[in-house]
C-alpha cells in the first residue's frame, strides 16, 4: 500500500519535470501526505492535449457515490483488477493521472513494533506515481476532484519492508498512461527495477498526521535496518 508520501520540491520545479504548462496555484512542501490532503495532480487536458498541474483531494470518490465518507479508503488501487471493479473501470479507461511525489513512507513489521523508512528514487528525480482520478458532484453543486494511487507487487528490496509499493512510471512511460500515445497501459502495472530505489529508516513521527517538517526525512540513527535498505537518500 501506499498511505503516506512527501513532496518537497517546489510546484515549479515539478512542473518542469513533468511537463506540464498552466498557472499553479499555492501549495507549500507537504513532509507527510496523508489522505483527505489536497496534494499535486498531473491530468491531461482532453481538448488540447496539453498536460496541467494541478490540486486535487487524496482518496477517490467514485462519480456514482453517495456521498465522500469512504474516500480515505480509497486512496489506493491495486493494479489487479482494476478493469473490472466499479471504484475504478471507468477511471482506469477515461481519467488515468501522475501523482508526482520526493517519495513515499512505509512501515516494516519490527517484533511487536513497527519501523518507518523512507522511500526515493536514487537518482534524485521527483516519483510520477500511477494514479487515477475522479470529479464528483457535492450537494451544493460544486465539484469535488479526488484520485488514488496504484499500487503493485512489491520489487525484490521494497518485499523487505512491505509486499506492496505504488507504481513508479518512468517518463518514458507518461505519454501511454496520460492517454497522449495509443495502447494497453495495463503492463505499465509493474514493479519499479529494485536497484532504482533508495531505502532508509526514519523516525516513528512521521506515523502522526500533525508532523510536517524535512526533519521527517532523516535517518532514524537507532534503527538496524536490513543491509540491503541501508542506502543513503538522494535528492
Amino acid at each position: 500500500m501506499c498511505g503516506r508520501y512527501f513532496v518537497q520540491r517546489e510546484p515549479e520545479r515539478l512542473q518542469r519535470h513533468m511537463g506540464s504548462v498552466g498557472p499553479l496555484p499555492n501549495h507549500p512542501p507537504n513532509y507527510n501526505v496523508a489522505p483527505t490532503q489536497m496534494s499535486w495532480v498531473v491530468r491531461r487536458n482532453p481538448q488540447n492535449g496539453a498536460r496541467h498541474l494541478g490540486l486535487l483531494r487524496w482518496g477517490l470518490v467514485p462519480r456514482w457515490a453517495k456521498d465522500a465518507s469512504g474516500a480515505a479508503k480509497l486512496m489506493n488501487a491495486r493494479s489487479e483488477g482494476l478493469t473490472e471493479k466499479p471504484s475504478f473501470r471507468e477511471a482506469f479507461r477515461r481519467r488515468r493521472c501522475l501523482v508526482p511525489a520526493d517519495g513515499f513512507y512505509e512501515w516494516r513489521q519490527e517484533g511487536k513494533g513497527k519501523q518507518a523508512y523512507a522511500v526515493a528514487l536514487k537518482s534524485g528525480a521527483p516519483m510520477a506515481l500511477a494514479g487515477l482520478w475522479e470529479g464528483w458532484q457535492q450537494p451544493d453543486g460544486e465539484w469535488l476532484r479526488t484520485f488514488t494511487i496504484i499500487t503493485t507487487e512489491a520489487n525484490a528490496k521494497q518485499a523487505l519492508v512491505h509486499h506492496r509499493m505504488p507504481v513508479i512510471l518512468p517518463p518514458e512511460d507518461w505519454p501511454l498512461w496520460l492517454g497522449e500515445a495509443e495502447g494497453d497501459p495495463l503492463p505499465l502495472l509493474r514493479p519499479s527495477p529494485p536497484e532504482a530505489l533508495a531505502c532508509w529508516p526514519v523516525s516513528a513521527r512521521v506515523g502522526k498526521f500533525s508532523e510536517n517538517d524535512a526533519g521527517l526525512l532523516a535517518r532514524d540513527p537507532l534503527a538496524m535496518p536490513p543491509p540491503e535498505l541501508d542506502d543513503p537518500p538522494v535528492y
